[in-house]
């Protein structure tokens, strides 16, 4: 008898895409992330990619916080 593997418990074999990673990254942000996920990351990922994502992706959140800082004091007559 020969032995099969259930396909659809192996996790996927190419990297991930953009979206995945940028997905990675904002749950990484939130400190959220799921097992499947995460193994996809460590097994099928290149650091590159989670590194440049996550800088951009901190640049992003640090320039709308200032911005609706600007926002706020403006709005209240500073």
């Amino acid at each position: 008898m020969e032995y099969r593997q259930d396909v659809s418990r192996e996790p996927e074999r190419r990297r991930p895409t953009f979206w995945q990673v940028l997905h990675s990254v904002l749950a990484a942000m939130f400190g959220v992330q799921s097992e499947k996920n995460r193994a996809r990351d460590m097994t099928h990922g290149r650091p590159v990619d989670y590194i440049v994502v996550g800088l951009l992706a901190t640049v992003v959140f640090v320039l709308l916080i200032a911005g609706i800082v600007q926002l706020v004091l403006h709005l209240a007559g500073r």
